[in-house]
């Protein structure tokens, strides 16, 4: 798919796909549009160890190159607690448990009383 086809609705959808291929846990997805000029959807997903977490993460990055050529920023996947996937209009967030739950990027992010989309 070239990439001037490519939505965020689209990118959004391979990614929640390749997140659950590879046994991601708590996916979960924000809507960013008209509340962010970074990006149009924010997910964030875990995963049960660094070596999951860095491997969800190149296996994302690469799913992206292959399928739409575009290559991603990508900042954490050495360490494995928290990979950050910048892939244009969705921004994807990878933790391990016990560092999700101390940022608690959902509550930042969702409005108060209101829950995220997960899958």
């Amino acid at each position: 798919m070239a990439q001037s086809q490519l939505t965020s609705e689209t990118l959004l959808e391979r990614i929640l796909t390749s997140l659950s291929d590879d046994k991601a846990e708590d996916v979960v997805q924000v809507d960013l549009r008209g509340r962010s000029s970074f990006g149009d959807y924010m997910v964030i997903a875990s995963g049960r160890s660094t070596r999951q977490v860095s491997s969800m993460a190149e296996k994302l990055t690469d799913r992206i190159k292959q399928e739409f050529g575009y290559t991603s920023k990508v900042e954490g996947k050495d360490a494995g607690d928290w990979v950050l996937i910048d892939t244009g209009d969705v921004i994807v967030h990878i933790f391990r448990p016990e560092v999700r739950e101390f940022y608690q990027l959902e509550k930042m992010w969702l409005p108060q009383g209101s829950s995220a989309s997960a899958n």
